[in-house]
């Protein structure tokens, strides 16, 4: 559970990047920090239950996954057929990662 709630820190990070962008302020700034930071807590709470490799790449895994669909879904970004196959290798590797390790 702490690494799902880990990756969604790393997916909503690099949207608020992305929010930041469009507008720059302190403001998007520090929640673009409170928002990795939180992700970060949660991915050691993680580590504790899993091992380092396994957390780290499932935590890379599912934000780079869901930062793809959140690029898709709410800034219009391409979503063609390869793109989507490849994102599901992802996932797939994953969810495979935390069954082996």
């Amino acid at each position: 559970m702490y690494l799902i709630i880990a990756s969604l820190g790393e997916i909503l990070g690099v949207a608020s990047i992305n929010y930041y962008l469009q507008k720059k302020s302190i403001a998007r700034l520090f929640l673009i920090a409170l928002i990795f930071a939180s992700g970060f807590i949660f991915l050691s709470l993680s580590m504790r239950q899993i091992a380092m490799g396994t957390a780290y790449a499932i935590w890379t895994g599912l934000g780079a996954a869901g930062a793809v669909l959140m690029g898709i879904i709410f800034f219009k970004e391409p979503a063609n057929l390869k793109r989507i196959i490849f994102l599901g290798f992802i996932i797939t590797g994953a969810i495979g990662l935390k069954f082996v390790g």
